[in-house]
């Protein structure tokens, strides 16, 4: 990234802790190979920004990008679309002061110091008091106590409860009383303990079926929610839509052209028949009426989210 520009104007709040813990999750899936319709390093990089901020605007906690059988292929000079957008979606994740130690110089990173900040709950400021922060185990020795120094964004590291090997990344609950360790805690915790949002994971789906298969959480997604075109047009009108209750929603996204052309490519999927709908326990149109033949899918995310969040809350809390 540059170096730092004028100075900022003075810091916002951070984002607010919900007065209870969040137990459910909402999972994003999408394919990597919308970045590929992007004519230049720095277009490809803001397509993932966007997606990026309409993530942490929205409370996701996992991108899967998936490849989509019969894209075009990217040009030999470029990575894969699908492998470009999660290293970008993985540093954007990352608060600012550690990624200089985690992600070693890259030609796709080039242009992430155009890209708008997060500013997530997880990125605290070094002047922000909060109850929990990103570290990384530093490679000095640590305290003679054989307990390990972590990067926190302070101007000191901090002293975490246990030895853990240089270079990994934790989340730690910051100590209560001076002189006392922090905590290292699962990354769920800051969600469930107080609601915050923490980031979002990662991960890469060689094809659409691998979105499923491959859930890092026990018994899988309970809520699969398709978006498309073609999709159910009429659950917006009125009052009486309701998602049934979840704990792991998945909300998948298509290409410019939808979901139907990536389910219709896939060797098996379309040997059996399948349609695109019945892969989905919803499939909605999260924009009936639109003006545009398309929607692109970086648009997609902030209309079907910011449509979904009240029905979201509500369902996953039930």
């Amino acid at each position: 990234p540059p170096p730092p520009g004028p100075a900022a104007p003075p810091p916002a709040a951070a984002p607010a802790a919900s007065s209870s813990g969040r137990a459910w999750t909402v999972s994003l899936a999408l394919p990597g190979s919308i970045v590929d319709n992007a004519q230049t390093q720095e277009l490809r990089s803001h397509l993932v920004g966007q997606v990026a901020r309409a993530a942490t605007i929205f409370n996701v906690d996992e991108i899967v990008v998936f490849s989509s059988d019969g894209a075009s292929p990217a040009a030999p000079q470029r990575t894969d679309g699908s492998v470009f957008m999660a290293r970008l979606l993985q540093y954007l994740e990352c608060p600012q002061y550690l990624r200089k130690a985690i992600f070693p110089m890259h030609p796709d990173l080039r242009c992430v110091g155009l890209l708008a900040p997060l500013d997530a709950a997880n990125h605290p400021r070094a002047t922000e008091q909060c109850a929990y922060r990103e570290g990384l185990i530093s490679e000095k020795g640590g305290s003679k106590d054989g307990r390990s120094g972590a990067i926190v964004g302070l101007p000191k590291e901090v002293s975490v409860d246990r030895r853990l090997p240089a270079g990994t990344r934790v989340t730690v609950r910051m100590p209560s009383r001076p002189g006392e360790p922090a905590a290292v805690v699962p990354p769920r915790e800051p969600r469930e303990k107080l609601g915050l949002h923490w980031g979002f994971s990662v991960r890469l789906a060689k094809d659409l079926p691998s979105v499923w298969s491959e859930c890092p959480f026990g018994g899988g997604y309970d809520l699969s929610l398709g978006t498309s075109d073609k999709g159910d047009s009429d659950w917006l009108q009125g009052e009486g839509f309701r998602l049934p209750a979840f704990k792991h929603l998945l909300i998948v996204f298509g290409g410019v052209e939808g979901l139907e052309p990536v389910v219709e490519a896939h060797p098996e999927l379309a040997a059996h028949g399948i349609e695109t709908s019945a892969l989905f326990d919803l499939y909605l149109n999260l924009c009936p009426g639109q003006g545009s033949r398309t929607i692109r899918t970086e648009e997609a995310l902030l209309v079907g989210l910011a449509a979904l969040q009240p029905h979201t809350r509500r369902a996953g809390a039930s």
